[in-house]
């Protein structure tokens, strides 16, 4: 039989599952737009910029049980889908990214969009692949999938040259996806039994997980409630243990921590961690304090030892290992010396005093951070999807938002790329059109891509967008302002948010201060049931910092030279007490 390369790659994706793909066309890729067009199942999304798409592929795979899928042009569209393809590089997120190629067979040099994309894209992809016939179209898309959802997952990019794409070619058969039989790592028994030792021989064990251990929250509540053992969470993993769960801390536990987990692992002498790589967002500046006692559970064991010395590294799933971990514990004989109920009560009264403080007073001109997010919280339903940008408003949800479910608090994290939450949410929102999705994006990243929301539009997606508006580059400024008293290029323009909604086809809502929260967060939520996605335009209070901040200048600062300590403290003295109007002196 005879198909054209563009029919194979939409036959292909079909078998996978996909439902959308995203980008834009172009002369490189036409035939493969014109071959989605026919397919039933699947709907090619038109985005303004392929980061947008890339993004959006993101939210679609960290939510959902299908992978993002990209169908760009070489080159440009390549270049520009980069930042989201490294983000979910970084983040251990699958992407399938399929790019047009230029020509082979016309023997003409200098083409419009050549180069080599090999050598473009290979240090934020696990595989580059390009078929050179139309019968290995087919099985090496299946490869490609395989490539990016097995071990630590992540993108992979798949060139289909045009001239592929163009002309039918003869092909045996077309076969269907059959996925692999589970592939597992076994798992060492004596190295489950040893970790089982350790936490067994420590007075106050602790557990960390990240977004390796996202789809394990059982299995970590198990061993959690055995051992009477506090769980701390990655930024990245914030959704990988349950909020409402009484022995839940918070992100981190150093001085980036909040006092809850600051207090519960204060003495904490042997360290559960699963599913993460030490990095230094997930640190604070690696200035968190692990034990020596050290188990380290990861599925890619290039991560160990790494920041940190492991006493014991064990490779393999966080569900399967966890999960083992936990079965051997419970067939100890063994009582913890410490109380649930009283380690919950400690933790419950330390985060309750910690988010007294963000209450102290009613703003009558600005939006209080913890009104916001309290009443958020209240409003939505558990099965609501959050997405948030980089900025400080990251760390704010981070400290005062508690998520109640796995996967449903998605962020960029070691890539931290501005500019991803407005198409990340619509993602997510095609991936789950009868759930909630709600994004938070500060008016810094919200301009890079809050244009984006013409798609959400055009799609009638229900998204509510909560931007955070204080005219400033928030947590970078606030980093300047610590030891520089000043603000150099992180002051703003003035953003009339309401044009943006104007243009995108969005509802606009002002949001100006604590009194309209409430009305103001229902009557949004209720506007985007109807089927528009909602801007709402919230005049944030940055005026204090979160303890990320906190930590991090102070973890950073106590490692400078002391010659040089001394220097930073003295200039940020003078400045402070000299300086009359810091914003002003922007050079």
């Amino acid at each position: 039989m005879k198909r054209t390369g563009a029919q194979l790659v939409v036959y292909a994706l079909e078998q996978l599952g996909v439902r959308h793909t995203f980008g834009i066309p172009g002369v490189h890729n036409t035939e493969l737009y014109d071959a989605l067009h026919e397919s039933e199942q699947i709907t090619p999304i038109l985005v303004t910029h392929e980061g947008g798409a890339a993004f959006m592929a993101d939210g679609v795979s960290r939510t959902s049980g299908s992978i993002g899928v990209l169908a760009i042009v070489p080159a440009a569209g390549v270049t520009h889908a980069m930042s989201g393809i490294g983000e979910a590089y970084l983040d251990g997120i699958p992407l399938l990214v399929i790019s047009g190629g230029t020509r082979r067979d016309t023997g003409r040099h200098y083409q419009l969009h050549q180069l080599d994309q090999e050598k473009l894209v290979q240090g934020v992809v696990k595989k580059y692949f390009r078929p050179e016939r139309h019968d290995q179209i087919i099985p090496m898309l299946y490869e490609a999938y395989q490539t990016a959802t097995s071990g630590e997952p992540g993108p992979v990019f798949v060139e289909i040259p045009v001239d592929l794409q163009l002309f039918r070619g003869e092909v045996s058969s077309m076969p269907a996806y059959v996925p692999p039989a589970p592939g597992k790592t076994p798992i060492d028994q004596t190295q489950v039994e040893e970790a089982v030792d350790l936490l067994l021989a420590a007075r106050q064990p602790g557990i960390y997980v990240g977004w390796g251990a996202v789809d394990a929250a059982a299995e970590t509540a198990r061993i959690a409630e055995v051992l009477i053992a506090p769980v701390s969470t990655t930024f990245q993993g914030i959704s990988a243990f349950p909020a409402d769960h009484p022995l839940h801390v918070g992100v981190g536990f150093g001085p980036s921590g909040l006092p809850a987990a600051q207090r519960a692992f204060a003495k904490c002498d042997a360290l559960l961690a699963v599913g993460l790589r030490f990095s230094e967002l997930a640190t604070g500046s690696y200035g968190m304090p692990v034990p020596e006692t050290l188990i380290h559970i990861d599925i890619n064991p290039d991560v160990f030892h790494k920041n940190y010395p492991a006493r014991l590294a064990i490779e393999g799933d966080a569900r399967e290992v966890l999960a083992a971990i936990a079965k051997e514990l419970e067939t100890r004989q063994w009582t913890s010396p410490r109380s649930l109920p009283k380690l919950g009560e400690q933790i419950a009264a330390d985060k309750a005093a910690y988010l007294s403080t963000w209450l102290k007073q009613e703003l009558s001109e600005r939006v209080s951070p913890a009104r916001f997010f309290g009443e958020l919280r209240r409003q939505l339903p558990a099965d609501t999807y959050v997405v948030v940008d980089d900025g400080k408003h990251t760390f704010l949800t981070a400290e005062l938002f508690p998520v109640w479910r796995p996967r449903h608090l998605i962020s960029p994290t070691d890539f931290n790329c501005m500019g991803y939450c407005v198409p990340a949410a619509i993602g997510v929102q095609l991936s789950h059109p009868d759930q909630p999705v709600v994004a938070i994006v500060g008016d810094g990243a919200f301009q890079m891509t809050g244009l984006e929301l013409i798609t959400a539009a055009t799609h009638g997606l229900p998204l509510v967008v909560f931007v955070f508006h204080d005219g400033e580059l928030g947590q970078i400024s606030q980093f300047q302002k610590i030891p520089l008293n000043r603000k150099t290029c992180t002051v703003l323009g003035d953003l009339q948010v309401e044009g943006i909604a104007i243009a995108t086809g969005a509802a606009y809502l002002n949001l100006p201060n604590d009194g309209a929260v409430e009305a103001v967060l229902s009557k949004a939520l209720s506007t985007a049931r109807k089927g528009r996605p909602v801007i709402v335009d919230v005049r944030i209070d940055y005026s204090q910092k979160t303890l990320l901040t906190k930590g991090v200048v102070k973890t950073n600062l106590s490692r400078f030279p002391l010659r040089e300590k001394l220097r930073f403290l003295a200039r940020a003295a003078k400045r402070h007490l000299l300086s009359r109007d810091p914003v002003s002196e922007n050079g």
